[in-house]
């Protein structure tokens, strides 16, 4: 069985042209504060968490260089994508952040967004 895979950007990333400084991606952190929320349903996922340099070679691996921005999902194949998923080959995924939540809502079980 194929699993969902989220790619986010790791916690605490730093960035060459800010030396000395740790960031957080603005769009990730509301994904990692509901994956937090429930470690349980979160291990059901394929979380993948990768450095803010480019290429993000584990997103290209899959997405192809034009499509390494985070966050994104990628759905599995076992379940119908929704009507608003981009494509990549026969890989259907989501990179605005709302629409992850609610897919993950949707998809998995987590809590909505209010």
């Amino acid at each position: 069985m194929s699993r969902d895979r989220l790619f986010l950007l790791e916690p605490g990333f730093t960035d060459a042209a800010r030396p000395g400084e740790r960031f957080v991606c603005p769009d990730c952190l509301p994904i990692e504060g509901l994956l937090a929320a429930d470690p349980a349903r979160a291990a059901r996922l394929e979380i993948v968490r990768v450095p803010f340099a480019r290429p993000r070679a584990a997103v290209a691996a899959v997405l192809g260089p034009d499509n390494q921005g985070l966050p994104v999902l990628v759905l599995d194949g076992d379940a119908a994508p929704p009507a608003d998923a981009h494509v990549h080959g026969v890989l259907r995924f989501v990179t605005d952040t709302r629409r992850i939540l609610d897919l993950l809502a949707e998809r998995h079980g987590f809590p909505r967004v209010h």
